[in-house]
């Protein structure tokens, strides 16, 4: 089956859907070709979608503000993930991989070859605790001993001389590298270019997750009327992507009415009124891989000016996809967007995130980027493999809403393939059911009824 086929989310016996040991494999072997052709001896992870991808662990979303545990990789080994007691012990029950090796240097050395892996001397699933976000008194020491254990292992595999390379790191654990005499530089690149083109079950879990939301979004059209609040509707699909077996349920962006201009990217307790607009983002996850998915919706009915507002975000995105493609660049795709002042704003840097394109992966805002602020100066090139989103926005004439379209698309060795199908290509009219005497009442029509009339136009 192609990347972008969907299957359901069990594994069984009788068809091929995602392979996870490929797909753990796949990743690990992208990030030591990256860490390989760096200047750096190892790479120090303490955000979890770069632990995820380098480890395959996992301990839930609970924990993923706390700092709370590290995990390395070195030239000459395989990864070694820290983590909190309980944690730690259930790694070694259940993620055996943790404990096989392909690197010599990693290996038992009376342990029995098993084609390329073999035992490890040391199993990579070990106790150990970062510093919880500076909770723990420093008097305890804590950072001091997460040096210790990392410098421990880079002598022990012959890198300690080499720069190290971390994502993101607390001030305490970062002095206490240095005090030991350890060079640490940036390694969130290494990272970022290892994540950039996706692999075939990463696109495949990808299209999962997007799925999920097709659905997410078929109840929230049926349920969205006058009356339903902002966060009934984010309710409403929470319950539905936990019940389809989202993993996480990151946020749901609700906004209605003349909260859609400007966005505030933050839902509230608002009543739908008659004739607003309420568009929405939808973001989970599905065994790591995220979803960033926007829609606009009419509530009741919609009028000139917000069929007009969808019309100009519609066309942006769809100029955007037709160059989407192998050897094109992000410089390309933002071409066809508007400049920050043509919708409004002062200049790009305030109108960052609204015509606006990012990767999407383990993470919600991945390589590539697309936006006017850097892209132009910056090209990146599209490669066949990577998965991003494009999202449009255009405010509507009459000052009162916005449209606001968000599509995911995967890259292709011939074009690109939309994985986000519900419905976009009009402005969709949910919780339409008025009738009067003459029939059903307009989908289009403004929301001051006198506007409707010609007396009240002033046009009789």
């Amino acid at each position: 089956m192609k990347s972008t086929g969907t299957t359901g989310t069990n594994a069984v016996d009788w068809e091929a859907r995602v392979d996870f040991d490929r797909l753990r494999s796949e990743r690990l072997a992208r990030l030591k070709a990256e860490l390989e052709i760096s200047s750096m001896g190892a790479l120090l992870a303490f955000d979890f979608s770069n632990i995820r991808y380098m480890t395959s662990t996992h301990i839930g979303t609970w924990a993923m503000d706390k700092l709370i545990r590290f995990s390395l990789l070195t030239r000459n080994t395989d990864p070694i993930s820290w983590d909190f007691g309980s944690a730690a012990k259930h790694h070694q029950l259940y993620n055996p991989w943790l404990d096989r090796t392909t690197a010599e240097m990693d290996a038992d050395p009376s342990a029995p070859h098993e084609g390329a892996t073999r035992p490890r001397l040391e199993g990579g699933a070990r106790a150990g605790i970062s510093t919880l976000r500076g909770a723990f008194t420093p008097d305890a020491e804590i950072a001091d001993k997460v040096a210790a254990k990392i410098k421990r292992e880079l002598e022990k595999f012959g890198v300690a001389d080499q720069p190290l390379g971390v994502d993101v790191i607390e001030l305490p654990v970062l002095f206490a590298l240095q005090k030991l005499g350890i060079e640490v530089v940036d390694g969130q690149q290494v990272f970022m270019e290892a994540r950039r083109i996706k692999t075939h079950d990463e696109i495949r879990l990808l299209t999962q997750a997007a799925s999920m939301v097709d659905a997410a979004y078929e109840e929230l059209y049926r349920f969205l009327r006058p009356g339903v609040r902002e966060n009934e509707a984010v309710g409403l699909v929470a319950k539905t992507l936990y019940d389809l077996g989202s993993e996480y349920v990151e946020g749901v962006n609700a906004i209605s009415g003349e909260r859609c201009s400007p966005h505030p990217h933050v839902f509230s307790d608002r009543l739908i009124r008659p004739g607003d607009p309420a568009f929405f983002d939808i973001l989970h996850s599905f065994n790591g891989y995220r979803t960033c998915y926007y829609r606009t919706f009419a509530v009741g009915s919609a009028s000139n000016a917000q069929n007009d507002a969808y019309a100009r975000a519609r066309e942006y995105m769809d100029r955007a996809i037709a160059l989407v493609k192998p050897g094109a660049t992000t410089a390309d795709i933002v071409s066809v967007w508007p400049t920050a002042q043509e919708f409004g704003f002062a200049d790009e840097e305030a109108a960052f995130a609204l015509q606006y394109g990012h990767g999407v992966g383990l993470s919600i805002w991945e390589k590539p980027i697309f936006s006017r602020l850097v892209s132009l100066e910056h090209p990146e090139e599209l490669k066949e493999g990577m998965v991003f989103a494009l999202e449009t926005y255009w405010p509507s004439k009459d000052g009162w809403g916005a449209a606001r379209i968000e599509e995911e698309v995967v890259v292709t060795a011939t074009g690109c393939e939309v994985i986000t199908k519900f419905p976009a290509e009009e402005l969709l009219v949910a919780g339409q059911r008025y009738y009067s005497v003459g029939g059903v009442l307009g989908h289009a029509r403004d929301s001051q009824s006198h506007l409707n009339t010609t007396w009240g136009r002033g046009e009789a």
